[in-house]
């Protein structure tokens, strides 16, 4: 037997506000709260378990020092990298310099709250 992901947690000063900003780029909704305020957020129908994980925004007073030892890559369904691109950008997102010499295949971007991720040029097909 093996495992397989079934929730990724991330750390927000504001869980609110990063827990709508993944909704909008992967088209996830709410799956509920818990009382120390964390968001648990996810494909619609699937929920906890499904074929996605799913997303725990957890609230945190800690300060976030240097780069994130794991990152969130993704990859458009429906549109082309340029265009995907454009939709981050004006959800919140912001380029992100990590030492890309520029003439890679994807674009880093930060969240509202700096964490880096990807975008990837390969479109893939939804679930």
């Amino acid at each position: 037997m093996a495992c397989r992901i079934s929730e990724l947690v991330l750390d927000a000063a504001d869980p609110e506000r990063l827990a709508a900003f993944w909704s909008e780029v992967l088209g996830y909704v709410e799956f509920g709260r818990e009382d120390d305020g964390s968001i648990e957020i996810g494909p619609p129908g699937a929920g906890f378990g499904g074929p996605q994980p799913t997303l725990v925004i957890s609230p945190s007073d800690d300060p976030r020092s240097g780069k994130l030892p794991l990152h969130i890559d993704v990859s458009a369904t429906d549109r082309d990298q340029d265009a995907e691109l454009e939709r981050l950008l004006a959800l919140g997102a912001r380029p992100a310099d990590v030492g890309q010499t520029g003439s890679e295949s994807w674009h880093v971007l930060a969240d509202p709250e700096g964490n880096e991720f990807c975008l990837l040029r390969a479109r893939i097909q939804p679930v």
